[in-house]
């Protein structure tokens, strides 16, 4: 058969859009990053039940702000609106008092406050690590590499059900940073909740048509996970995590394929020894009292 001009641009053009098709990344997952990013593992290693170490989850120390800063910058950012990257994104910030001893401390606030001085303070104030609101932003709303303005507004995907519209409340790239450490505390606090640790029942997709199975959830790391986005990858996106099917749900895969890719294994934990005191009160629980030492006895007296 001839082939025109006019055909094999058209045939050009449709492989362009298949190729592009086939190269476009999953919700929150964008594949063109910085080479020095880790090799992430194949998904035969994901582990439902244990998706994030607890120490990892709740390491406040892991990072502070110039090394988030530092992130920050070493991104493939691309806008897609006329906003800044969040290497250059800052805000005022108004001081948030502390919730209580079980839950976050006070945030200062400002004037001007960069993103990574927001990442850092909301961590340190509410226990949780800084990677874990860095892969919960890009897992989110893409937010260090493909940032836009409604991005920005729904960072951390708070107050975002999927049954219905987000609640504009919570809009704001420090409210919803802030709001889901937060939450993320509060399931801590109250762990009596759907997802626990335990075996539970965990669905594929907001569609119920999609089914479930049946999850021993082994840490409250991975129990926060599930309560902020209630769904496992099915079978499909295990065997392809670029495309899956009309059942896939990619929250959570997402989030251990992009902490293995920034930070390695999500699933390490440092000798127990080296935990910081009081970093999960799982439960609620307080820091255990300061007990004083005993002072040695005087063999002669026994006093």
């Amino acid at each position: 058969m001839r082939t025109t001009v006019r055909t094999w641009i058209a045939a050009v053009a449709a492989s362009v859009a298949l190729v592009l098709a086939g190269c476009a990344p999953q919700p929150g997952f964008d594949r063109a990053d910085d080479p020095a990013d880790r090799r992430i593992p194949s998904t035969d290693a994901f582990d439902p039940g244990f998706i994030v170490s607890d120490d990892a989850f709740y390491d406040a120390t892991a990072m502070d702000e110039d090394e988030i800063q530092e992130f920050l910058e070493s991104r493939n950012c691309r806008p897609v609106d006329l906003v800044p990257c969040l290497a250059d994104h800052a805000e005022p910030v108004e001081r948030v008092p502390a919730v209580g001893p079980r839950h976050c401390a006070a945030v200062d606030g400002g004037e001007s406050v960069r993103a990574s001085r927001i990442i850092a303070d909301v961590a340190e104030a509410c226990g949780i690590s800084p990677r874990v609101l860095l892969v919960l932003l890009q897992k989110e709303q893409s937010l260090l590499t493909r940032p836009s303005a409604r991005g920005y507004e729904r960072a951390t995907g708070y107050a975002c059900p999927d049954d219905a519209e987000c609640d504009a409340r919570y809009f704001g790239f420090f409210n919803q940073v802030y709001r889901a450490a937060w939450q993320f505390r509060q399931y801590t606090a109250e762990p009596d909740r759907q997802y626990r640790i335990g075996t539970v029942d965990v669905g594929y997709h907001p569609d119920d048509a999609c089914g479930a199975s049946t999850v021993r959830i082994r840490n409250q790391a991975t129990a926060n996970l599930y309560n902020y986005t209630p769904y496992q990858p099915n079978e499909a996106l295990l065997a392809d995590p670029t495309s899956g099917d009309d059942c896939s749900a990619y929250g959570n895969l997402n989030f251990w394929r992009l902490w293995h890719r920034w930070f390695g294994d999500p699933q390490s934990e440092r000798l127990p020894a080296y935990f910081p005191p009081c970093s999960r009160l799982v439960g609620g629980y307080t820091c255990p009292p300061v007990v004083p030492p005993v002072p040695d006895m005087d063999p002669r007296t026994g006093a």
